[in-house]
């Protein structure tokens, strides 16, 4: 198995990018509501469109729910430890 790791924070996704791994999945599946970053926005979760979450994590990595783990066509965000070490095994 091939094992790319990329750092977003050193190079940041692009929107076509985020498109991709979303694989036409709402934007929220990705997005970090937990963050800091997203608190300190003030902002109201429901109220904020897809595009308006891409736009947000275009401009804060933060932002990306991590670990952004791809296997083969299927993309996992925020998957645990345990997860993982199935999906690999």
């Amino acid at each position: 198995m091939e094992i790319n790791e990329r750092d977003f924070f050193k190079t940041p996704f692009n929107r076509a990018e985020i498109d991709e791994l979303l694989q036409g999945k709402p934007a929220s599946e990705m997005f970090n509501f937990r963050s800091p970053s997203f608190k300190q926005l003030g902002l109201e979760r429901d109220k904020l469109s897809d595009n308006e979450l891409i736009d947000l994590m275009l401009k804060e990595p933060r932002l990306v729910r991590r670990p952004v783990v791809r296997i083969d066509n299927n993309v996992y965000f925020s998957a645990d430890r345990s997860v993982l070490e199935g999906l690999i095994s």
